[in-house]
């Protein structure tokens, strides 16, 4: 039981983290325009897209040009499974075999299949919107699971802004580690804060 409330703890902390990273890293420091392909084909082929892109040098060139790899991306994470293979044994090592291939199956599913196509396919599908400018929609509730990012409506309208939320009953949880961040000066705010006028 103890095993499975860990397995449990630690899956949930790791999708998390994953969340949090991707929003805060990949998407708020390199915002972008994401193409609309439709709810379903987002929803279901959202990784398709990400890694056909990620091998695409007019999008490397036009959207990661300033990103340079270091350490880990030469040691790891630029080697195709690698790190997922390593996240797998790591998980395996501290959980036993059936716990360490549960939490790794539940991760993978929840971010790569549910969380991540969720934002760029429910969020231009359903939901609501505080800006007409743009098709994203809000989802609250959502933004709370996603590190702020179901907040995809107030982004599209302010994209270079790193706080999603503009409304007193949005939250955006990777709003507050930003701040954190700033505040231990691991991290440099740049961009406006967003304020809603109407």
């Amino acid at each position: 039981m103890l095993k499975a409330l860990l397995a449990v703890a630690i899956t949930v902390l790791v999708t998390q983290a994953a969340v949090l990273a991707t929003s805060i890293y990949l998407h708020r420091g390199l915002a972008h325009r994401p193409l609309v392909h439709g709810f379903w084909k987002i929803q279901l082929g959202n990784v398709y897209y990400y890694i056909r892109e990620a091998r695409n040098p007019e999008t490397l060139a036009r959207w990661a040009k300033d990103i340079r790899e270091d350490w880990w991306d030469r040691r790891l994470f630029s080697k195709g499974t690698l790190g997922g293979i390593c996240g797998l044994v790591l998980a395996m090592t501290v959980l036993g075999p059936a716990w360490g291939m549960f939490v790794v199956a539940v991760h993978l599913l929840l971010y790569v299949f549910v969380l991540a196509p969720s934002i760029n396919g429910l969020g231009h599908w359903w939901g609501r919107k505080n800006f007409g400018n743009n098709s994203a929609t809000n989802i609250r509730v959502l933004a709370w699971l996603t590190g702020g990012e179901s907040l995809h409506n107030n982004h599209h309208a302010y994209p270079s802004s790193p706080k999603f939320s503009v409304r007193r009953s949005e939250f955006d949880p990777s709003w507050v580690v930003i701040k954190v961040l700033a505040a231990v000066r691991l991290i440099t705010l740049v961009g406006e804060k967003v304020k809603l006028t109407s």
